[in-house]
């Protein structure tokens, strides 16, 4: 059996004929630059999380470093957020010239420890970006109460978790910002980059749909050095067909998480996910921690399984970063996870059986070794 990590084809050809009815209605309008689709996602994709406002943007990188921009970061600041995530979340306060300060994960939920955040808190300290990694929520409720004790801007970073969930929440009302991703892997997927910036700031959505534009307000007049980060209307109008859907695919990559968790519950090699009992978790990832886990993708790959490492060198250890001046051992358990941490195939259209044969065959390389 031959597993992919990740398999489109089977929603695609679902939603082949909507897709082409609205990509067909883009090109006859000849409209093509913000117009009615990206209105209508920025419109229910704001309702959805709860805010008031949904700012389209070029994609989730964009949507972090225009979130930075339009809360008045600046070069010399300093950003508080997790070495275990994705190289965007630190890249976009890097390429303001602020500094990233990395704070250590919980192991269990992989996102950021709050009861570490406010020793790295300094006079030069204007942000905290928590991730919602792998689809589940970051422990907000401490991280808002340190961020209003010492006047902080909070980011969140979501770009894998639309649908999640905190205390009954949906993550993206939490922050002054929250940042969406649709790169086509993600639960809500375009075909091709494409991103969101939500808020519930008046002041805050106008600055970012500034930015979006070139700083220009009205057009051709220029108060701010801003950026071409426009969300297609063609992707938009592919996000439109297949958001009504987001809800039962999540559901989906739930049903499918209880079904490996209990089909590896008798593995002792093995730590399936931790779910937070505040959190619904949309399972946009669904990670095991083992020890042995390079020797494990191995056999896996060779058995026709695609596994995925995310990440396999955390932030605050990769060259880039090297002038901050981290050192190994710093952040044990960011480090830790990287060489623990492996993702199965996931995806609402994944079959019992093929979730049956990925854990055969990872209880086929225990019981061999």
């Amino acid at each position: 059996m031959n597993i992919p990590m990740l398999d489109l084809s089977e929603q695609y050809q679902h939603l082949k004929e909507e897709i082409f009815q609205a990509l067909e209605k883009v090109m006859s309008s000849s409209h093509f630059i913000l117009g009615e689709n990206v209105k209508k996602l920025e419109k229910d994709i704001a309702k959805y999380s709860h805010v008031a406002h949904g700012i389209g943007v070029a994609n989730g990188s964009d949507a972090l470093h225009i979130s930075l921009l339009a809360c008045g970061i600046q070069p010399g600041d300093e950003v508080i957020t997790t070495p275990f995530t994705f190289f965007a979340t630190a890249g976009s306060i890097a390429r303001i010239g602020a500094k990233p300060v990395f704070v250590d994960i919980d192991p269990k939920t992989f996102n950021i420890n709050p009861a570490l955040i406010e020793a790295k808190i300094t006079e030069k300290t204007k942000a905290i970006i928590p991730v919602h990694l792998y689809g589940q929520a970051a422990d907000m409720d401490p991280i808002l109460e340190i961020a209003e004790k010492h006047n902080l801007f909070v980011i969140e970073d979501a770009a894998q978790a639309i649908g999640a969930e905190y205390k009954g929440r949906k993550v993206g009302g939490f922050g002054d910002t929250a940042c969406f991703s649709f790169f086509p892997t993600k639960n809500l997927g375009a075909y091709g980059d494409a991103g969101m910036i939500v808020t519930n700031d008046d002041q805050l959505a106008e600055k970012i749909r500034v930015i979006r534009v070139h700083g220009s307000k009205p057009k051709y007049y220029h108060h701010v050095l801003g950026y071409n980060s426009r969300l297609d209307e063609m992707q938009a109008a592919i996000l439109n067909v297949k958001f009504p859907h987001l809800d039962a695919w999540s559901e989906l990559r739930r049903k499918h998480a209880a079904y490996y968790t209990q089909l590896l519950s008798d593995l002792k090699e093995v730590v399936t996910p931790y779910e937070d009992e505040n959190s619904y978790h949309i399972y946009h990832q669904y990670t095991i921690r083992v020890k042995d886990r390079d020797a494990l993708q191995a056999y896996l790959k060779e058995q026709g399984v695609q596994t995925m490492i995310y990440y396999p060198l955390p932030l605050h250890m990769q060259p880039v970063f090297a002038d901050l001046g981290y050192k190994e051992g710093d952040l044990p358990e960011s480090e830790k996870a990287a060489k623990e941490a492996l993702s199965l195939p996931m995806y609402p259209e994944l079959r019992k059986e093929q979730q049956e044969y990925v854990v055969a065959k990872i209880k086929e390389f225990y019981h061999q070794s």
